[in-house]
């Protein structure tokens, strides 16, 4: 009896990637393969990369080293940004066998058992080629309580400093009614809140449907035990008055809106090549906390990026106040090669980065305390994740994490919570049920 082959897979960088890594680990299984953590010896190993910074690069390489020493006998693949970007330098790492850009995830199977442990592989198409969506179906999450549904891919913006719209290719939407059969997938096996995903989510558009993202978001609001929808990251400018009126009377979409800034400060955005200006972004979190309850504004600002002046980090550090976020995501400007801002004079030095860096992550904190307040003994639903430290934890609609000692057989059903106390980065509640 020939034995089963094992397979083993570590993701790195965003939700979209978590989404691709499922798609890959049902296809394995599908063709006879066990999945086994990513710490056992396994026959292959499947090393889904980033390369959204340099630490992103730097630790896709330390696994693709890692699973070679787990066992030096197995098929290690590179797939993903990391291997679309730089498939030389990830097919020169000892033990990488097989480079796999970010098309052709839904052969990997086939690649795979195509590539002998003496040789080297490297399946990676150019950006123009990149011109379909690739379907990775998704059937479940194992060991989640939230299923990430991927709906688009590819990024057309070409912001001065990201290397995404190289290594994702140009934009392509996924099929509106592939999306809604996914999601109905979902609900069958229990899951409640879908997370809406993709590298610029808010490019979505069947063309053959004539179907946008409010269409999409509408149609999946309408499928049967899906209890609650979110966004991932969204750009400002797609926020119209429009689109907050038409999900204004979607209750099942969550009142959470992670909205990338990248800087507060006029002249920054510009060298960054971003499409808005402060008052532009001022003018819609204002729209949404008037016409939404309950709202909740996340972001992601870079601190350091190169010409970045004393007065332009205090304008965008400024601006963050001024916005109450109830919570940053800070990240130091780190060059990516082939990038124009990469070229750009003035690069900060990086004991600045690191201070600034400090200052903002100290005002998120403080920023986050002060929402957290505001909820302080009211009733609100969490949807119970996982056991912290002896206690459930979950996240209510509008992004708070909270903490309650109720039994972890409770993971995955939403439960009415009263929020009792604030602990540094999540609140705690008990239930009311």
């Amino acid at each position: 009896m020939e034995k089963t082959r094992k397979v083993a897979f570590i993701t790195l960088g965003c939700k979209v990637n978590t989404s691709e890594t499922e798609g890959m680990k049902q296809l394995f299984i599908h063709a006879g393969y066990s999945v086994v953590s990513d710490d056992e010896f396994a026959d292959v190993y499947v090393i889904n990369t980033c390369t959204v910074t340099s630490m992103g690069d730097k630790k896709s390489r330390q696994m693709l080293r890692r699973a070679h020493s787990l066992n030096p006998d197995a098929v290690v693949a590179a797939v993903g940004c990391f291997a679309q970007v730089a498939p030389e330098e990830a097919a020169k790492i000892e033990g990488v066998n097989l480079v796999v850009g970010t098309n052709m995830k839904n052969r990997i199977v086939e690649l795979v058992e195509h590539t002998r442990p003496d040789e080297k592989q490297i399946y990676v198409m150019e950006r123009k080629a990149l011109s379909e969506y690739e379907e990775l179906p998704v059937d479940n999450y194992e060991g989640h309580t939230r299923a990430f549904l991927k709906i688009q891919d590819g990024c057309d913006q070409f912001c001065s400093y990201c290397i995404i719209p190289y290594a994702r290719g140009p934009v392509r939407s996924r099929g509106i009614g592939d999306v809604v059969e996914e999601a109905k997938r979902f609900a069958f096996r229990g899951f409640k809140e879908v997370v809406l995903t993709g590298i610029h989510l808010t490019s979505y558009g069947d063309k053959t449907e004539g179907s946008g993202l409010l269409d999409l978001i509408s149609r999946v609001h309408d499928i049967e035990g899906i209890e609650r929808i979110r966004l991932g990251s969204l750009e400002p400018m797609f926020l119209n008055p429009e689109f907050v009126q038409g999900i204004r009377h979607l209750p099942k979409l969550c009142p959470h809106f992670h909205i990338s800034l990248q800087s507060g400060a006029e002249a920054t955005l510009k060298r960054m090549n971003r499409k808005y200006r402060p008052k532009d972004y001022r003018a819609i979190v204002r729209m949404l906390k008037q016409e939404i309850p309950d709202v909740a504004v996340t972001t992601d600002v870079m601190v350091g990026f190169p010409g970045e002046t004393h007065e332009e980090f205090e304008e965008s550090y400024g601006f963050c106040e001024e916005m109450g976020f109830q919570w940053i995501h800070v990240f130091k400007y780190s060059p990516r090669q082939g990038t124009p801002a990469a070229r750009y004079p003035s690069q900060v030095p990086p004991a600045v980065k690191e201070e600034r860096s400090k200052r903002l992550i100290a005002l998120a904190e403080k920023m986050r305390e002060a929402y957290f307040r505001a909820y302080l003994d009211t009733e609100i639903s969490v949807l119970l994740e996982q056991e912290v430290n002896g206690m459930m934890e979950g996240l209510t609609p509008n992004y708070i994490p909270v903490r309650a000692l109720i039994n972890s057989d409770k993971a995955g059903e939403i439960i009415k919570v009263r929020l009792k106390g604030i602990e540094k980065d999540h609140m705690l509640g008990s239930p009311t049920e």
